[in-house]
């Protein structure tokens, strides 16, 4: 079906939607306002779906590559004793592929690669009027301009409560898991070892929106004095410089429709931006621009295809953002006294398959194949 498309967005969703336009015969330009994407030194973990939907692009074994494989690791309390454990041997046998750890700018450097130099315009800000591409897709983010413009009745984006502090440490770290989260009273923290050595770390907080602070590693060493000792060394190993400071919003009201008018498709946190409590944000932005590539494919027209990406794509990834509200309410944002401690219990007597079963609920998905 290939004709022109206009992506508007270069983020990982944007750039991977038009590596699959581009593979399926697609004239393809990219649009994106920044310089630089926003969370360049950030890290972020990738789920087998995640890794699945960049393999039918052609590119999941470069990230593979770049990627640390998270194999150990779990969820602990402040004072390091674990609530529960993950077996990331077990997921590569269910799933094919465990979670991985990548650095967002070498991400967004392999997507970028797997495109022709000429498809990526910057510092461009694209608007439904500025086209008359016969595809558009609106990849801009949670702040999407574009369905603003489609949605004008819509809440759009709320403050979830949560805002988010993270780096990737300045020098190696030496780590015991691949990947693990902490969670106590009203807060988060987590790390991710990378393959270089270093590790990203986050920690996410309960807070009023707007609120920042002249000194952030200083602002974390407080929070998180009494937590247990790997903490303070990851915040030791960090530059103050390169923390990034961000809130979480989210599309608490979903959108009546991933597609409109015919020749416009909205994809990633454009269309379902949700709270990063299960590591899917990405990983569904990644099925978005998979199917979408699929659906177009298989013809026999622009709004027969986005009829059918609608159809598919909005039951699955509104879903994972309800999921995504609840396991943040049961994770970091509780704090009741009483709640707090029943929760640990419960968690500690989960067996581990019935624990695998809620990661594999998300994590499966066969991606459609691309011609």
């Amino acid at each position: 079906m290939g004709a022109r498309a206009v992506v508007v967005g270069g983020g990982i969703g944007g750039l991977a939607a038009a590596i699959g336009l581009h593979r399926t015969g697609w004239e393809v330009t990219v649009l994106e306002r920044a310089a630089a994407p926003a969370d360049a030194g950030a890290a972020i973990s990738l789920a087998a779906n995640g890794i699945r939907a960049l393999d039918a692009l052609g590119v999941g074994g470069a990230v593979r590559a770049a990627a640390r494989r998270q194999y150990t690791g779990g969820t602990r309390t402040p004072d390091g004793r674990w609530l529960s454990r993950m077996d990331g041997a077990a997921l590569e046998r269910a799933l094919g592929s465990p979670m991985a750890g990548i650095r967002r700018a070498e991400l967004h450097r392999l997507l970028r690669e797997a495109l022709p130099p000429s498809c990526v315009r910057v510092g461009v800000t694209g608007t439904l009027d500025g086209t008359d591409a016969e595809l558009v897709v609106a990849a801009d983010g949670v702040g999407s301009a574009i369905r603003a413009e489609l949605f004008p009745d819509h809440p759009g984006p709320l403050y979830s409560g949560s805002t988010v502090l993270r780096a990737i440490t300045a020098e190696p770290v030496p780590l015991d898991t691949d990947f693990e989260l902490t969670w106590g009273p009203g807060a988060e923290f987590g790390h991710i070892g990378l393959p270089d050595g270093r590790a990203e770390w986050h920690a996410v907080l309960v807070a009023p929106e707007g609120v920042r602070h002249a000194d952030p590693l200083a602002a974390l060493r407080r929070r998180f004095a009494s937590w247990h000792g790997r903490i303070p060394q990851l915040l030791d190993a960090t530059r103050a410089a390169d923390v990034l400071h961000h809130d979480v919003h989210e599309l608490v009201t979903p959108l009546p429709a991933y597609a409109v008018g015919g020749r416009v498709a909205l994809l990633g946190d454009a269309a379902h931006a949700m709270t990063p409590n299960l590591g899917q944000g990405a990983c569904q932005a990644l099925e978005d621009a998979v199917t979408l590539a699929a659906e177009l494919a298989a013809g026999p027209d622009v709004a027969s295809a986005l009829t059918r990406y609608d159809a598919v794509r909005r039951p699955r990834a509104d879903g994972v953002a309800r999921a995504a509200r609840r396991a943040g309410r049961l994770g970091h944002r509780l704090r009741h006294p009483l709640a707090v401690p029943l929760r640990n219990a419960a968690l500690r007597l989960t067996p581990p398959a019935v624990a695998q079963r809620a990661i594999l609920r998300h994590a499966t998905w066969t991606p459609p194949r691309l011609p």
